[in-house]
């Protein structure tokens, strides 16, 4: 099992999700996130003064999956998401050792 943390533009929320629910995944995780990277944030102009924004708004987006759907997860990930300009975002996989839906008790792939 697998934990895909993806880090978006928040205008591809919806791409990305319908690109997820398309390959089967059931369930996804969204976050509002500010950072910065290579993009560097940008100025603004607010009543007349000049200031700068260094963190920007970004969408994190989380989905714990089988090992069988990881490459398929990430191609859809990527493909909703590029625009193809700088700030699209990075994806990051970790393994997930133990997964228990709380409810029924299920544990392992069958709580995903």
């Amino acid at each position: 099992m697998k934990l895909v943390t993806a880090i978006i533009k928040p205008f591809k929320l919806d791409d990305v999700r319908e690109a997820l629910s398309t390959i089967g995944v059931k369930g996804i995780t969204v976050s509002e996130v500010k950072g910065f990277g290579r993009q560097k944030g940008h100025t603004e102009l607010y009543r007349g003064a000049e200031y700068v924004v260094d963190f920007l708004p970004k969408i994190k987006v989380e989905v714990a999956i089988g090992d069988d759907l990881l490459d398929a997860a990430i191609e859809a990930i990527v493909d909703a998401a590029k625009t193809g300009k700088i700030g699209d975002g990075k994806i990051f996989v970790q393994e997930l050792l133990q997964v228990v839906r709380i409810r029924t008790g299920e544990t392992g792939t069958e709580a995903l």
